[in-house]
């Protein structure tokens, strides 16, 4: 189950309402990837861990929304970063901005974020206990990233093990500490942040090696991307890594002079994909996002109702999905 439209448009109209001011420009540019689309999961993923704990859905908006913004700053600067000309179908914030603005528009977000939930009408301890949480996440995201370009720039193939080091600080670090945030405003206990935090954290786990698998096999008619795109790219995601650690000397040679070269056909990027599908990766990439579904799912055993399993259905969808 995809986040719910009510949710998303909520998030996105609170954010349209927050980020305004002048300099104008400054603000449409810090608003620009928001206003063109994403899923919103992360918000989606507070609100609804709120309400299963038994807190209110208006006052997590709020919180939501940091999170939001936290998500689109470390959007804006990795694009500047991996200098990527489209995201959401549309430019990217320096593609349309220039790279200053959007360096400027980026930490506009970042300091909203925490500006606005220090003007949250919040008691004392939760507003602290939240600035904490996205403050770890935030700190892991940056070392997530350095950890992604060090790993870009080296001749060297990494093991898989230093592969999921990363997502877990660039990608899943958020995810837990947007599902921990939904238990601090709900008032939980330790025990219920905690059981948040590990659902998050392997959810994001999950979501991002379904995400590896679809950009190295998915269908082109429903990602719209070239077959074997990320091959063609030399991202060192999962399932190259793992299709590299267990194909023989031949198929090795026929990934490698596949993987990193743009200028490859498509015929032999699809001979590199025919060679992962054989070497059965789609099978072992999904048996381990659905193994990190698990524990995510023992992570909410003693909870009920509506909204936990709202949480449940995104989870089956972040393994399953296609796209």
């Amino acid at each position: 189950m995809r986040p719910s439209d009510d949710v998303a448009n909520a998030i996105t109209e609170y954010l349209r309402q927050s980020l305004t001011g002048t300099p104008t420009t400054l603000y449409d540019a810090a608003s620009h990837l928001i206003m063109h689309g994403g899923k919103r999961l992360r918000p989606y993923m507070l609100m609804e861990t709120c309400q299963m704990m038994g807190g209110n859905a208006a006052q997590a908006v709020v919180v939501a929304g940091t999170v939001e913004m936290i998500h689109n700053f470390s959007l804006v600067h990795d694009d500047i970063m991996d200098n990527d000309d489209t995201r959401h179908g549309v430019d990217t914030t320096h593609k349309k901005y220039g790279s200053s603005l959007a360096i400027l528009a980026g930490d506009t977000l970042f300091s909203k974020a925490y500006q606005t939930l220090a003007n949250a009408e919040l008691p004392a301890t939760v507003c602290a206990s939240l600035v904490s949480q996205i403050s770890d996440a935030c700190v892991d995201i940056c070392e997530g990233q350095w950890l992604d370009i060090s790993m870009s720039a080296s001749d060297k193939i990494p093991p898989p093990s230093d592969y999921l080091l990363m997502i877990r600080k660039k990608t899943s670090a958020l995810f837990e500490a947007s599902c921990a945030m939904g238990a601090i405003c709900a008032n939980a206990t330790s025990t219920d942040v905690e059981n948040a935090a590990v659902f998050g954290q392997n959810l994001g786990i999950a979501f991002q090696i379904t995400d590896d698998l679809i950009g190295v096999a998915g269908d082109s008619s429903i990602t719209k991307k070239p077959v074997g795109n990320d091959i063609r790219e030399g991202k060192k995601s999962l399932p190259i890594l793992m299709a590299l650690e267990l194909a023989g000397s031949k198929d090795r040679d026929i990934i490698m002079r596949v993987f990193g070269n743009k200028q490859s056909t498509a015929e032999q990027t699809r001979n590199v994909v025919t060679i992962i599908q054989r070497l059965g990766i789609e099978d072992a990439v999904r048996s381990r996002a659905a193994s990190y579904a698990d524990a995510a799912r023992r992570a909410l055993k003693t909870y009920q109702g509506e909204h936990h399993n709202n949480l449940l259905s995104l989870l089956d969808f972040v393994v399953k999905r296609r796209l």
